[in-house]
């Protein structure tokens, strides 16, 4: 317990660190217009460099990327079929693809898989 207790204690301190050091060390950037515009050769842009984008996009990706994760998990769960108890692989393999339906039937009832609403 105190293994633990003192490796989270680390990890805290070693991320507040960092933290603190990287706020001291950046540098604050006056964003004026010059820096903001996109440059072109010296011409003024015929048009706007920031395009806006698709939030239904991003939120496919994080889809795909959560479940592209999640099946990178199960993949070693089959190798060690052989070396574990079958019982708590089966309950921890069946636990696991129900979450894994549930969050899906979720995000597919809050119409999180439509492109367009």
């Amino acid at each position: 317990m105190m293994k633990v207790l003192l490796s989270i204690m680390a990890s805290m301190t070693i991320s507040l660190l960092l933290m603190m050091i990287c706020t001291i060390i950046s540098k604050n950037s006056i964003m004026d217009r010059e820096k903001m515009s996109p440059f072109e050769c010296g011409f003024d842009p015929k048009s706007s460099a920031r395009s806006p984008f698709s939030l239904q996009f991003f939120l496919i990706a994080i889809l795909f990327l959560i479940f592209d994760i999640e099946i990178a998990m199960l993949l070693p769960m089959l190798v060690t079929m052989k070396a574990s108890n079958l019982v708590s692989w089966t309950m921890t393999m069946t636990m696991f693809i129900v979450t894994l339906i549930l969050g899906l039937y979720y995000e597919w009832k809050n119409n999180m898989l439509e492109w367009t609403y």
